[in-house]
């Protein structure tokens, strides 16, 4: 009922008197039938809470999603959310929460899966070559979203719980020794090179480098402490001998902290100087993490158990380190080679 309601500002607010008791509060909303049918459903749930009936507010996608993106912390994580719900938002955003099922979810997910294999860089690829991360992607937000909504009492059942992901395409990069050369070599700048050697010998991620200091290098006792982390917990580097020859080569100011650095300034990014690199050494299709892989696929190819690969990377479940499995089967031939040699 329209008396129920009134606008102020761009939201429709609810105020209504209800066994003499005066009932306020924000419809969240700026379509007028839209907020109609919540102070309605508002009024309802209060009879029955009097009554001990059962709730049956149906709560709007889109402000149950408001309030959990409220809850999220500040940082790369909230700004992704942000950014992922653009695909899924127009779709479920005006309607109740309690009617989303898992068809829906899946349904969503299939159409997901249709527009990612329809985009232009994809048109004539199998399925096999085609990466479905950012779908995933978008189902492990929701799926996160919903278990927030069971947690505030919102919902009983999950509706992504069960669907299964699609297939991601790993992107475990390797370099040969000369392309690695090359790469370095296609810095413009020392601080590139610096930054590109680091990341190839150590397996580090680049926010590990970026935020390393030098109170974490230990060079009496050949340690890098790998501080505040992805996995948030430390870690310890070995320094091996060109790791310690480049460290060595950076010139240390007394008043800098961090050991890669912009005039003294902590460095945010080197992704524009890294790309300049990888024109320069003719490497196609080659990112930043990509070097972590490189590092990875040459310890295991070595003779590196993966236990001690995982440790070096800093992972927490050797699943993580099984994406280098494949590789095994190489070097225990190599290791049978290098005992029997190749007699015919």
């Amino acid at each position: 009922m329209s008396d129920n309601i009134r606008k102020i500002g761009n939201t429709y607010h609810y105020d209504f008197m209800l066994n003499n008791k005066r009932y306020r509060g924000s419809c969240k909303t700026g379509d007028k039938k839209l907020a109609e049918n919540i102070a309605d459903t508002i009024k309802a749930d209060i009879l029955r809470k009097k009554h001990d009936l059962p709730s049956v507010i149906n709560y709007r996608f889109k402000d149950l999603w408001d309030n959990y993106i409220e809850f999220q912390s500040p940082g790369k994580n909230k700004d992704l959310k942000k950014y992922l719900s653009k695909h899924f938002l127009p779709i479920f955003q005006d309607i109740s929460i309690q009617s989303i099922t898992t068809d829906k979810t899946e349904n969503y997910r299939l159409n997901r899966k249709l527009e990612v294999m329809s985009m232009k860089k994809n048109k004539g690829k199998r399925e096999a070559e085609i990466s479905f991360r950012i779908v995933n992607a978008e189902i492990s937000i929701l799926h996160n979203f919903f278990s927030f909504c069971i947690k505030k009492g919102y919902l009983e059942k999950n509706p992504c719980a069960g669907i299964k992901k699609l297939n991601e395409l790993s992107r475990l990069k390797t370099l040969s020794d000369e392309d690695i050369n090359k790469l370095i070599a296609g810095a413009t700048n020392k601080l590139t090179r610096d930054l590109i050697s680091f990341l190839v010998y150590t397996g580090c991620r680049k926010g590990e480098a970026l935020n390393l200091k030098w109170d974490d290098v230990d060079f009496k006792n050949g340690v890098i402490a790998i501080k505040a982390t992805k996995t948030r917990y430390d870690r310890y580097v070995p320094i091996s001998k060109p790791v310690k020859e480049l460290l060595k080569a950076i010139e240390k100011k007394d008043d800098c902290l961090y050991v890669f650095n912009d005039n003294g300034a902590k460095l945010g990014n080197f992704r524009r100087s890294f790309m300049t690199a990888c024109r320069n050494a003719a490497l196609k299709d080659l990112r930043i993490h990509d070097l972590r892989h490189v590092f990875a696929s040459k310890m295991v190819m070595n003779g590196t158990s993966l236990y001690i690969t995982g440790e070096l990377l800093g992972h927490r479940t050797t699943q993580m380190t099984k994406r280098y499995s494949h590789l095994v089967p190489e070097t225990l031939k190599k290791a049978v080679d290098e005992v029997w040699g190749n007699k015919e």
